[in-house]
């Protein structure tokens, strides 16, 4: 995961805290393809912070925060609602389905999560996540293998058909759930006839789901403060790819980065990163936009030999050993953004704060 957190650092090689007085917002953004150890960060973080934000997604992701070895998995909820001292928000960026946000919330609950409803805000502006839409997500998935010989992979948790209800202006708001239900009902239905008439095999119990969302309507309001890790499939993982962060880099310009899951590399005899693309025997100076273009190139890769030293007890910098430092570091100048944290296992304390 890299971190944006738009203070002047690393100037004067002195150790500073994690959020300095003067800084209003921190932001945690995922520099590969998912599963970098946001959740981890934010945890990290939430610990010196008035307020946890999400503001975009839904129950499609997944994070995982391990404390005093207990595992809290997730998907709604920012993973700062773990701190007692910080209020969770749910922003109206983010696509909400409601069952699963009561769900989640009393799994974690039995796990020792207390009192979460009383430090969590849900936007009233954030667009609703129906059952139908995650079932039109599968429909979709199905017919871009029929159409296309391949599909995107999605969660099915129907994010992508609840953000284009959203976008096409007929999607439905947690205001709307909580204002005038006949006026809900009216539009609900409104939204699964156009939905039916796009995919015909589509079934919907209108009465029974405006039932259910009557009732965790009338939860969210007696159970909310106030009203204003997913699919189980395995990760395809792969050698770190430092064309896509720094690309990210250029988008989002982070002001330092969170190096999470080194220790996964304490058994490789040799460690590989990826740090330019080739297309046709050519280098490309560029991260490709076609993702046509993208199938096609070749990776070139820095070699490392591996440290071949458990690393899952190191605290501080001068715990690890010589050849993790000289691959941290190499990350570090390729990307020319400094590394603030070093990820060497699952639980709070096995990140070594840099400075």
């Amino acid at each position: 995961s890299s971190l944006e957190d738009n203070s002047p650092e690393h100037t004067t090689g002195q150790k500073r805290s994690r959020n300095d007085a003067g800084n209003k917002v921190t932001v945690v953004l995922g520099a590969q393809w998912g599963d970098e150890g946001k959740g981890k960060v934010v945890d990290l973080l939430a610990t010196e912070a008035d307020f946890v934000c999400r503001c975009q997604g839904g129950n499609n992701a997944g994070h995982t925060v391990v404390v005093d070895g207990k595992e809290y998995d997730f998907h709604l909820l920012p993973s700062g609602i773990i701190n007692p001292k910080s209020v969770s928000l749910i922003g109206n960026g983010v696509v909400i389905h409601l069952p699963g946000l009561f769900e989640e919330g009393d799994k974690n609950e039995k796990k020792g999560l207390k009192g979460w409803e009383k430090r969590l805000i849900v936007s009233d502006r954030a667009h609703l996540v129906f059952d139908f839409h995650q079932v039109v997500d599968g429909l979709q998935e199905t017919e871009r293998q029929a159409q296309e010989g391949k599909n995107i992979g999605t969660t099915k948790k129907g994010i992508g058909p609840a953000y284009s209800s959203k976008a096409s202006r007929t999607g439905l708001r947690v205001c709307d759930l909580l204002g005038d239900f006949k006026d809900f009902s009216a539009r609900f239905k409104n939204l699964v006839r156009q939905y039916q008439s796009m995919y015909p095999s589509l079934t919907v119990d209108v009465e029974d789901q405006l039932k259910k969302l009557k009732a965790v309507g009338e939860l969210l309001q007696t159970r909310g403060h106030e009203v204003g890790v997913t699919t189980g499939r395995k990760r395809r993982c792969g050698w770190l790819d430092l064309v896509i962060v720094r690309y990210a880099h250029m988008i989002n310009g982070f002001t330092a980065i969170a190096l999470t899951k080194l220790d996964i590399l304490d058994v490789l005899d040799e460690i590989k990163v990826g740090v330019a693309y080739k297309l046709n025997g050519k280098r490309i100076p560029h991260f490709p936009a076609n993702m046509d273009v993208l199938q096609k190139v070749e990776v070139e890769y820095e070699t490392f030999p591996g440290w071949k030293t458990d690393t899952s007890a190191a605290r501080k910098w001068n715990d690890l050993p010589a050849k993790a430092q000289n691959y941290i570091r190499f990350i570090e100048n390729h990307i020319g953004v400094p590394i603030k944290w070093v990820g060497v296992g699952k639980s709070r304390e096995c990140m070594i704060q840099m400075f």
